[in-house]
This record gives structure tokens, sequence and C-alpha cells, in this order.
């Protein structure tokens, strides 16, 4: 291990020493044989006999490239000529190769021309590892030709890449069943691929100073995958390392946040419609148990609480200062707050890096690293953290107390978070406005959450990661507890440029963040509503203990539509066995349809959904059931919704808990029989085959992503 990185390291310290920001072809192949790589056997030319004698000792058919520092694309160059299988065509391939260099690019350094075996046939696809703005280094995997070009299809990992991660990527990609072989095709070697990816992940996680190494093409054989080209470039700057802090360190910091026995309002007001008047309203009308102190130098008293003109005045500790003045304020006021030895301050103002105030941002968070001060915000609504009766922001109070942590990174999103649960009844931990992310982010929450005891799922809206490589820290050791839910914004080119003014964020490519999250374990949100109803339905639904969906429905249609949904999910319809689809057609009439889906048909009385349902929670064969109702007046909506709930809870009490969700089709009446159905553990939705199931495929991606299913 040690030679080999020293090896590396002396040809990337003679490519820097000359200024070069691109490897050579034989540098390229020195580096890949000290990693493992598989490339052709080849050698470097400077006449036409040279080449000619390196031809004859690898071996014909050969190809010839040009090598020069200065032609990164050697194809453009006219410098690339393949399937040479004599002596003269050798000859002539140089004497051309040379010649096109230098009419391309007459400045250009050549060093020679590169004579290389030709690779074996096989499936052409492209390894690569690049150095990712929010995730650091990442390998890519796809395959070649127009599919990358045109289709794109590339799958991502964080580097270095397990050889699981290396395998999944081969399935990850849309045309992966080419890989397995079509139309007589053998299919390739998958370990020889999978190392590849791994070798190659490693040769970039261990060199901080190559920005990119490219494998392309690489040709996937039957027995073996080989490199026919090598490309490593250099980055022109070490990427600036974010101050990290450890877990005890972050889990002290959130604890004093959202819990804290003392909190002081750095602007608070008596004046109805300021910021700070709010922010005190909502303290104590909240019902917040601990002190809670005004500050504003202009006022003696503030809603019947003493006023102190600095928090540097306020007796005894603050655990958290909630900021409500204009942002040209606020450094000074933060440098009192350090003095004073605050642990968090809450930056509501906006007028910082959102709006162009750069400087100004980085001035507060200078300020928060020198006095230890951990910064939520600035340009946030506040937050809330329900089980303590805390209540610090502008916006309206929350306090219905439940086990689902929400954040947002933008104030219009908070609150539709905080409308959605106030319809919906959605009992929450916490909701936790981030805006520009100065200091506090997703990964410190997460951290946080993690550990919480009243936390069993936690949502998160954003616009960007600050530090990619510390969320996915902190997702992977917290969705072996609980399930993390992303809505990431901006994954359209229009999107990122509007969360790149939004926030100040530089949004990363999203097909990276879609893959990155997915080997994390997130489970990503395709819509902020899908958020919001995946983390209210997770925490109802049982974790599954098996693949066996099975459908009963009352409509056909529905069932067709059901079906749909749970292949679009990544979810599996049970093959019904000849014993359980006899049991099952006891109970439905002849022209109705065992099978899965079962379709008892829409005139069957209660009697026939509840001895259908029971059956389906009985078998143990069974793990999962999609139920769809139809309305009828033989079976009105809320006789349905009891009858189910019942038999679900009758099991519940006997030990077996399966997942069971509902969908309802009918008149106005099936929006209360839905309700009273999610109240009592039964996921279900009016109007929408595909939200119920929805949910279902979330959290059987959260049980397999933190192994409890496999």
């Amino acid at each position: 291990m040690a030679d080999r990185k020293e090896s590396v390291q002396a040809v990337l310290d003679a490519a820097r020493a000359e200024g070069r920001a691109a490897l050579t072809a034989p540098e390229g192949k020195r580096i890949a044989d000290a990693y493992g790589i598989p490339t052709p056997a080849e050698g470097l030319a400077e006449t036409a006999d040279e080449a000619v004698a390196l031809a004859d000792r690898i071996g014909f058919p050969v190809a010839l490239k040009i090598v020069s520092p200065d032609i990164l694309h050697k194809t453009d160059a006219g410098g690339v000529r393949v399937q040479l299988a004599s002596a003269a065509e050798v000859r002539g391939a140089f004497c051309a190769i040379v010649q096109n260099a230098k009419a391309y690019a007459p400045e250009a350094r050549i060093s020679g021309v590169q004579v290389q075996q030709m690779v074996p046939e096989g499936q052409e696809v492209i390894v690569g590892a690049v150095t990712d703005p929010t995730f650091g280094k990442i390998v890519a995997f796809g395959l070649g030709g127009v599919l990358v070009e045109v289709l794109k299809d590339v799958t991502f990992r964080l580097a270095p890449a397990s050889a699981d991660d290396a395998a999944s990527m081969l399935d990850g990609i849309r045309a992966a069943e080419v890989l397995r072989g079509v139309r007589g095709a053998p299919p390739v070697d998958r370990a020889a691929l999978t190392d590849l990816i791994v070798r190659t992940s490693q040769l970039a996680a261990d060199f901080p100073e190559i920005a990119e190494v490219d494998l392309n093409p690489v040709f996937a054989a039957a027995d073996g995958a080989m490199a026919a080209d090598v490309r490593i470039l250099l980055a022109q700057e070490a990427p600036v390392a974010r101050r990290r802090y450890g877990k005890e360190e972050i889990l002290t910091a959130m604890r004093r946040l959202m819990r804290p026995r003392s909190v002081a309002v750095i602007g608070a007001s008596n004046e109805p419609g300021k910021i700070g008047n709010s922010v005190m309203r909502n303290l104590i009308d909240g019902g917040f148990g601990g002190e809670i102190h005004p500050v504003n130098p202009k006022a003696d008293d503030i809603l019947g609480r003493k006023a102190y003109k600095s928090v540097a005045d306020v007796p005894g500790e603050v655990d958290v200062a909630v900021f409500a003045i204009p942002a040209a304020f606020v450094p000074a006021a933060l440098e009192e707050a350090g003095r004073k030895g605050v642990p968090n301050a809450v930056l509501i103002p906006s007028g910082f890096a959102e709006t162009g105030e750069h400087a100004l941002q980085e001035r507060i968070v200078a300020i928060g690293e020198e006095y230890g001060i951990r910064l939520l915000g600035p340009n946030i609504y506040g937050y809330y953290s329900t089980w303590h009766d805390l209540c610090a922001t502008f916006c309206t109070p929350y306090d219905v107390k439940g086990g689902v942590a929400l954040t947002s990174q933008s104030g219009g999103i908070g609150m539709a978070i905080l409308g959605f649960a106030r319809t919906t009844r959605t009992g929450v931990s916490a909701i936790v406005g981030l805006g520009n992310k100065s200091d506090v982010d997703e990964d410190d929450l997460l951290t946080y959450f993690g550990e919480d005891d009243n936390t069993t799922c936690i949502a998160m809206h954003l616009e960007d990661l600050k530090d990619g490589r510390a969320f996915v820290e902190a997702a992977r050791e917290t969705v072996r507890k609980k399930p993390v839910v992303v809505l990431k914004a901006g994954r359209t080119s229009a999107g990122a440029k509007a969360a790149g003014s939004h926030t100040g964020a530089l949004a990363g490519d999203d097909a990276v963040y879609d893959d990155v999250l997915r080997q994390a374990g997130v489970i990503r949100a395709p819509g902020l509503n899908d958020m919001l109803e995946y983390a209210r339905a997770l925490p109802v639904l049982p974790t599954p203990q098996g693949d066996n969906v099975v459908v009963i429905t009352g409509a056909g249609g529905s069932g067709v539509l059901l079906s749909d949904a749970i292949v679009d999910n990544g979810l599996r319809l049970m093959e019904i066995p000849d014993d359980l689809d006899a049991a099952f057609r006891k109970f439905i009439p002849p022209f109705g349809a065992a099978g899965n889906p079962v379709d008892i048909t829409g005139g069957e009385p209660p009697s026939t959904y509840e001895a259908t349902i029971r059956l389906g929670m009985e078998d143990p064969r069974i793990h999962a059931l999609v139920l769809g109702y139809w309305h009828t007046i033989v079976t009105p909506p809320m006789v349905f919704a009891k009858l189910t709930a019942r038999v679900v809870e009758e099991f519940r009490a006997r030990g077996i808990e399966k997942p069971v969700v509902a969908s309802l089709a009918g008149d106005t009446e099936v929006e209360e029989a839905a309700a009273y159905l999610f109240e009592r553990g039964v996921v279900a939705y009016p109007y929408t085959t595909e939200k119920p199931v929805a949910a279902l495929g979330a959290k059987y991606r959260w049980a397999r992503a933190a192994g409890l299913l496999t």
C-alpha cells in the first residue's frame, strides 16, 4: 500500500513541478499499474522505427495515440489510429499522427506516440472519479458510446466505494440489462468490473490533488475488464477544509438549543407587528417553562417582563439568544453574546449571503467561531421544539406534540410544513428553519434528532448541502434507527439557479445528489407534499417483515392502478399459492377474482371486506396489505373504516403487525373515513391510488436501508 502511494505521488509531484494540470498517457499507465487497474501493454515511441519495434514486441494489431501534455483530447487532434495490423501501417500512422498534432496545436509539446495493444472486444463502459463540490470524491459508472453522451446513463457513489457499492452501480443504470447479456451476447465479468470501480475510487480518494480520473473506454468482456485509455487531471488548488465538530460537541450544543432553560430575545419589542414582539408573544403564550429575557436598550419593560439594555446584563446563563434586529447590527450584538458565553444564536434577520452580503455573513461566522457560538441561520423564521413548549419564531404557533422532526431551508416551505401539520394534526417534535446555514446545518440536526427519544422520523427540505460527506455520515448513522426523508430542491438547472439566488447556495448536480442520498439510505421525496406525507405516514406504518404485498379491492379498476403503483414503487405483488387462493375464493362471489389483486367486487357487504382483510392479516406469508375501497351504500365509508381499524387493532393486540394502506374512492364521505383510518394506524387516502402505495414504498426503502429487511 505504501509503495503504490509513493509511486503515484512521485508521478503527481513531477507533473505539478512542471506546472501541468494533466498527466500524459504513459504517466496514467504508471498510476493505473500501481493501483492494479488493468490497461493494455504499451510503450512510448519517439520515432517511426521505435513505433514499429514496439508493435512487433506487443503484437499486432495495435493502436497509436499522440502523447502531449498540451493535447488532452487526442481524437480531436487527429492523434489516434486503431487496428494497425502491419509494420507499414504503423509507420504511416506514426507520421500522420505527429503531423496532425502539429497542425492542431503548433505550440504543443510532443513527447512521442503511444503504441498500445488493441483491447479485446467487449461491452464499452466508462469508469471515472471526479471531485464534486458538495460530496468531494465520487466514482462514476456508465455504458459507453451514445448511452453516456446522449442518455447520460451514469450512476455515482462516494469514493472510496465498497465492493457492495460498486456492484450496486452495475444495476443502477437504466441499461443494466445490457451487462447481463442481450441478443446472444455473453454477460460481462461483473467481479472484474466491480473490482475496477473499487480500485479507481480508492485512487481518487487517496490523492486530494487528483481532480479527475477518466477510464474511457473500458471494455468489459466475459473474462475481464480493461481500460483502453487513462486520463488523469490534477486540481488547480487544494479544497478549503470546512470546520468539523465531533458528535459529542454537536449533541452538547444542539441539546442546549432544542432544550434551553433560558432564552434571550435581542430586539424584543412592545410594538405589535415587530418581529421581536411576535417572538416574545410566542415564547410566553406557548408556555415555555424556562426564563425569557427581553433585550432592548430603549425599554425597561416588555410584555410585563424586565428588559435589559444588553444581553451582557441578563443575570445567569443564557442558552439561546434569538436575534430580531436588522442585519447590520447583528455582529456587534453577537460579540456581546459571545462575551456573555451564550452557546447558541438564532439569527432571524435576512440581509446576508442570500442578498449578496457575503462579507457580512463571513464576519458573523468568524465571531461565532471566535466565541464558540453555534449559529442557526441567518434568514430564518426561527424554530419550534414542541416537547419543551418552545416557539421561538415570528410565525404562527404550533403545539401538537409528536414524533416528526421537520426542517426547511426556506421560510415559505417552513410555513407550508406548519400548515400541513395543523391540517393533518401531525404531531411534531420540532420544526427548524435553517436559512443560509452559516453554521448549523442538516448534519448537526440529524445528529441530534437521531439521538432524540421524542423523534421517530426526520424530514428535511434542502436546497444544498454545505458538507455532503458530513451529512452522509450523520444520515447513515441515523437511518439505522429512524427514517430520514429529504426533499432536495433545485433538481433542474432552472431550480438550481433559483436556489443559488435564494440562499447563496451552490446546488450540486442532481444526479449525484440522487445516487449519494440513496447510498446513504435516505428516502428522497419527489415533491413537497410527498415529503410531508412520508413524514406523516412512516411512523404510523409497522416495519414489514418480507416482500409479499397483497391487494384486496372492491373495484377492479382500482386494483389495476394499485398494482401499477406497487411496481412503480419497487414493491412486489405476491404470487398467491393455491391454498391461499382457495381460502380467498371462499369469501368472494363467483364473478369476483382471486389471485392478486383479490377483487371482491363493489356490491359486497362489510362481512366480505372483513373476512378477506382478516385472512390477509392472519396468513404469515403475506407481509403487507393494500386495500382498495369503493364507496357503496351496501358498505358505507365509515363502516369500512371502522371494521378495518378494528381488525388491524385486534391483530396488533395479538402481536401481529403488518403495514396496511388504503385507497378510498367515493363521495366526500371517504375523506372522514380516511382520516379515521390514519389516526388508527392504517395509512389511508381518498381519491388516489398512488399516495398510499408511495408511502408503503417509502417504508420498504427505509426498512432495507436500515438492514431490517433483506
